[in-house]
């Protein structure tokens, strides 16, 4: 990558946050030491936690999200009330053009509306994917939808590989990708 990647963070989303969302900006660090990250939370609580963790900090700016979408909250609730929380920030800024990319381990269903609804799909894409990658004897294999859509048809299917498609050459930087 020619820039420093910036991944927007909501450093609120998930059990045990914002304290495991930190220490996994922490391992992303030991592997891709090029990382920046802007975090979304309430300052008051991250501020403290990243005093403990200094490559963190330093690679990190702190963005005030004074809500949190809960784990149980319904989708239409967060696209409605979830304004001002650090999921809706961390995507505002992608949208924005202030981030890459944005990661949350917070209510996968809010983040799927929101994220729909704010960053769009990509032409000819009807429904986001869920989306990892796993190591392999041979590099790395990514793994499109994850469960995410309970019915699919072969269009989206084919929608899921051009996706799976971008992301191998994009984030793993596979030149030619196979898709089975």
């Amino acid at each position: 990558m020619a820039k420093e990647p910036i991944i927007a963070l909501d450093a609120m989303g998930g059990d045990h946050a914002p304290e495991m969302v930190l220490k996994g900006a922490e391992i992303a660090l030991v592997r891709f030491p090029q990382l920046k990250f802007q975090l979304f939370g309430q300052e008051e609580i991250l501020l403290p936690l990243l005093e403990k963790l200094p490559k963190v900090r330093a690679a990190s700016t702190v963005h005030a999200a004074p809500n949190v979408i809960s784990g149980d909250m319904k989708p239409s609730a967060a696209l409605r009330a979830g304004r001002n929380s650090s999921m809706r920030l961390a995507i505002d800024s992608v949208a924005d053009g202030k981030a890459d990319a944005v990661v949350s381990a917070g209510n996968t269903g809010a983040l799927m509306a929101l994220a729909k609804i704010v960053l769009k799909t990509m032409p000819g894409i009807d429904r986001p994917a869920l989306a990892t990658f796993l190591p392999t004897a041979r590099g790395e294999t990514v793994l499109l939808d994850l469960g995410a859509n309970v019915e699919c048809d072969a269009e989206n299917l084919i929608q899921f590989a051009l996706m799976g498609d971008a992301f191998a050459r994009t984030v793993l930087g596979v030149a030619r990708p196979l898709i089975g």
